[in-house]
């Protein structure tokens, strides 16, 4: 009996599933040597055959890839960001080499080649060998925090999304970078975040508040741009307590309806129903995910229509409720409550009713709509 009990403990921690770790290494002309990387895919990478993912590059990834993907793992298993594929590059003794920079400020020598490798080498490897999604983010610290800027610079910037954390700015970065914001052109959507904290390194800590006062004062819809200043934190652990802080504000979106966006977004708003499909349509536009509409957030929807009584978006959300959940209660729900506050009390009972037997979802059940058309029937002396 003890032997069975472990096969089947075996077992079941053999199905359960984790996300995986490779350790590659890729030939690079550009660097003229093999580079080691590091690459966690995401759980069930194997089983969701047509799913692509976002891509996630850590510079530093010597000590900065395993808080990185820890995050991303932990936020995209509670679905507050999509999965995604975190690719972790290690400079080993090159990374002085890696981020070089010239007197002015720019990529050199062995820096420019590191800046070609990622470009011309690493994505094209990461877009051939795995199911990729356009949207790209790039993460360092210190001296690496400073380099991600450099493809900003692009005319079409590599990268959606930068995580700049205790950045050591090359010369002029500041002002630059500053001026590249503010003139971003608006087809290309930009996630900028960066922090520092009270002890961390004099210099870094200086230049970072006063480059966020310019940062602050970019006023562009297509530049998003979010900031934190760690009290009691420390130069290393600005990383662990920034990371999930910068996960926060580029996935907003992808997230799904919390109370404060219900109460200050959705009830204020003028049409609850088209919040919640652009709200998806953003999802799909910024991380190139079609994402199931939570059952949750179709019941943030249905609540603020019933307090602004807008009965008539039931019909919409039923339609959307078939879209997404076509063998549930939900669209046969939908059109109940339509049917039964615009006055046609026997279409309520009837949709109510056509509910069982189909998928419960979102804690609508049969019973409770069977038990919402026997209320019906009752209160008009059909029972």
């Amino acid at each position: 009996m003890k032997r069975v009990l472990i096969l089947c403990l075996l077992a079941l921690i053999a199905n359960i599933s984790f996300s995986q770790t490779l350790y590659e290494s890729i030939k690079s002309n550009k660097l003229g040597e093999n580079r080691q990387i590091k690459i966690q895919l995401p759980r069930n990478y194997d089983k969701n055959l047509t799913l692509g993912y976002p891509v996630i590059i850590v510079l530093d990834g010597d000590y900065l890839f395993e808080p990185v993907a820890g995050n991303i793992d932990y936020y995209s298993y509670w679905e507050d960001m999509p999965d995604a594929i975190v690719v972790g590059i290690l400079h080993g003794e090159k990374r002085q080499d890696d981020l070089l920079y010239d007197e002015e400020g720019f990529p050199a020598e062995t820096g420019a080649k590191f800046f070609e490798f990622i470009g011309q080498e690493l994505f094209p490897y990461i877009d051939s060998s795995f199911r990729t999604e356009n949207f790209r983010a790039i993460v360092g610290h210190a001296e690496s925090a400073n380099y991600l800027n450099f493809y900003l610079f692009k005319d079409v910037p590599l990268f959606n999304s930068y995580i700049s954390l205790s950045p050591n700015f090359s010369p002029n970065m500041e002002a630059r970078l500053a001026e590249r914001l503010s003139t971003m052109q608006e087809e290309n959507k930009i996630f900028y975040y960066m922090a520092t904290a009270d002890s961390d390194i004099k210099s870094h800590r200086v230049s970072i508040e006063g480059f966020d006062k310019k940062l602050s004062a970019i006023d562009k819809d297509n530049v998003s741009y979010s900031y934190n200043k760690f009290v009691d934190g420390s130069h290393y652990s600005v990383v662990t307590s920034g990371i999930p802080k910068a996960i926060d504000n580029i996935f907003k979106a992808y997230r799904p309806i919390t109370r404060k966006e219900y109460k200050e977004d959705i009830l204020t708003s003028e049409n609850p129903y088209e919040y919640l499909v652009n709200k998806y349509e953003t999802i799909k536009t910024l991380f190139g995910i079609d994402k199931q509409i939570l059952g949750n957030d179709f019941k943030a929807i249905e609540t603020a229509l019933r307090k602004k009584e807008d009965w008539e978006s039931f019909t919409l959300l039923a339609k959307l409720a078939k879209e997404n959940y076509p063998k549930s209660v939900l669209p046969m729900y939908y059109m109940g409550i339509f049917y039964e506050n615009t006055g046609e009390p026997k279409k309520a009972v009837k949709s109510y009713k056509s509910g069982y037997g189909q998928i419960e979802v979102a804690g609508v059940t049969i019973d409770h709509m069977l038990s919402l058309a026997e209320e019906i029937e009752i209160d008009f002396g059909w029972k």
